[in-house]
């Protein structure tokens, strides 16, 4: 999986299903999916979006764990895409707006 590819193609409803399916974390999948209909988006838009959130916000320790992640990965572009959406899935149930639901 080339993370690239597969975040241009995120839009796609059928290819951002097939994606998650293919990380083969039901949790993970589950929980983007509860995320996304709270967002009122589509799985592939969060995913997308998560992914942007992690560029844009994330610690040097959340970029070091990604690093170890990749290292120990037979499907780096998969691990990172994991990796960004559980870190995604664990910053949004913080927020304060999710907490008061």
């Amino acid at each position: 999986m080339l993370l690239g590819d597969v975040l241009g193609k995120l839009g796609d409803t059928a290819i951002a299903a097939e994606t998650l399916i293919a990380l083969d974390d039901l949790p993970l999948m589950a929980g983007v999916e509860a995320e996304a209909t709270r967002h009122g988006e589509s799985a592939g838009d969060y995913a997308a979006a998560a992914v942007r959130r992690f560029a844009a916000f994330a610690e040097n320790e959340d970029w070091l764990a990604l690093m170890t992640a990749l290292e120990r990965a037979d499907d780096p572009g998969a691990a990172c895409l994991r990796h960004m959406l559980a870190w995604c899935l664990r910053h949004d149930c913080d927020c304060p707006h999710h907490r008061e639901e």
